[in-house]
Formats: C-alpha cells, structure tokens, sequence
C-alpha cells in the first residue's frame, strides 16, 4: 500500500522539494513547526526507523546534517533539530527543524496554516542555501519534483 509519501514522491501529490537522490528526498511538511522545517524520507517504503536497515539509516542521518547546517545558515537558528516520531504517517521520516530552544520543539506548536506561499519561500531558501555550501547536484531542478538534472 502506497504511504502518502509514496505518492509526494511519485508526484501524485504535490510536495516542494529540496533535495533528492537515490536513497531520499527532503520536502517541506505542510505544517510546519518552524520556517524550513523540513522531511527526511526515504524512497523505499519502511515503516519505522527500527525497522530500516543500518545503510539506509546513516545515509538519512548525514542528508538530514546537511539540511541541519543548511537551516542554521539561511534560518539564523541557533541549532537544527531532529525528531524521529512516526505516527502521523507509517512510512519512515526525520523532521529536520530550525530551533532556538526545546520548548518549541512540540507538535503542539505546528502551524496548520502555513499558506503555500509561505512554505515555497521557505524551501526556496533552503535550497538555495544547499547550492552555496556545495550541494547544488542534489537540489531538484524543480521544486515541486524530486528528479535531478
């Protein structure tokens, strides 16, 4: 059965990227906990990080560094968090979060009305931060598509 995640990066729904290759992708979460926050998903469907194996988890652990020291640049947070949660969607997910300190980190505080606008200026910002710190092979052409040049 196909996750919604499946079909954000199938393009049967419509995601905003900010990086993709082989193994994930990064798009922004629709409702946000911060500006940038973004997810790590992998493109094979697992359900939980315990059940990925150790390959595919290291390799969203160092995309979800880079997206982290992206956000810290081009959101001017004082840290990058990440939350392994799972339980709004079963496909597996990091959230990667521009922070300033943890109380904020709660779903709690997600906001469920960030317009399209808003989340597409904060992804173009990130990935234009991808592109000046090196990584500008792994940013989408497009935003709203997963594939690369």
């Amino acid at each position: 059965m196909s996750t919604v995640f499946t079909k954000i990066i199938s393009g049967e729904f419509s995601g905003m990227f900010a990086w993709a290759d082989e193994v994930c992708v990064v798009f922004a979460t629709i409702e946000p906990i911060s500006d940038g926050h973004m997810l790590v998903v992998p493109r094979q469907e697992v359900v939980a990080f315990t059940q990925a194996d150790d390959a595919l988890l290291a390799h969203l652990m160092k995309v979800a560094a880079i997206i982290g020291r992206a956000q810290e640049q081009a959101f001017e947070g004082s840290r990058a968090a990440l939350i392994i949660a799972g339980f709004d969607v079963p496909h597996l997910h990091l959230h990667v979060i521009p922070a300033w300190g943890e109380a904020e980190l709660t779903f709690a505080n997600a906001n469920g009305d960030a317009t399209p606008d808003e989340l597409t200026a904060a992804t173009e910002r990130l990935r234009e931060t991808l592109r000046t710190q090196g990584h500008a092979a792994n940013v989408p052409v497009e935003i709203g598509r997963p594939d690369l040049a």
